[in-house]
């Protein structure tokens, strides 16, 4: 009777460490599946970052390269401005020596008639 006690509590013993073994396996299963899904999940995330991040290195490459081209732009408007504003300036001064010019010939003319007309007006008397 003892000795079928022991077997008896050997069998019962056996089954519980084959249940907890089984259990051991399943959870370590269990956690395997969450470990990879969790692991599945921040890969999907950094992946997205990781294309975001290159987008926006080629945005900041072609914003550079823009930006680059109106500052060439800008830099020869301002050169043709310049130029323009010199032309005007110029221009403004060939109007002015004109204008004195103009009244240099017209004291000159003035004076021709005075004089003219001073030697007429002596030749008549």
């Amino acid at each position: 009777m003892l000795s079928r006690l022991l077997k008896e509590h050997q069998a019962k013993q056996n089954e519980r460490k084959e249940l907890q073994e089984r259990r051991r396996r399943e959870a370590i299963a269990a956690a395997t599946c969450l470990t990879e899904a969790l692991v599945d999940h921040l890969n999907v995330g950094v992946a997205q970052a990781y294309v975001n991040q290159r987008k926006l290195d080629h945005e900041v490459k072609t914003l550079q390269v823009q930006a680059s081209q109106f500052s060439k732009q800008t830099a020869q408007w301002i050169s043709m401005v310049e130029g323009f504003n010199q032309a005007l300036k110029e221009i403004g001064d060939v109007e002015n020596w004109a204008r004195s010019i103009e009244m240099d010939m017209r004291t000159i003319a003035t004076a021709l008639e005075y004089v003219h007309k001073g030697q007429l007006q002596s030749a008549s008397s």
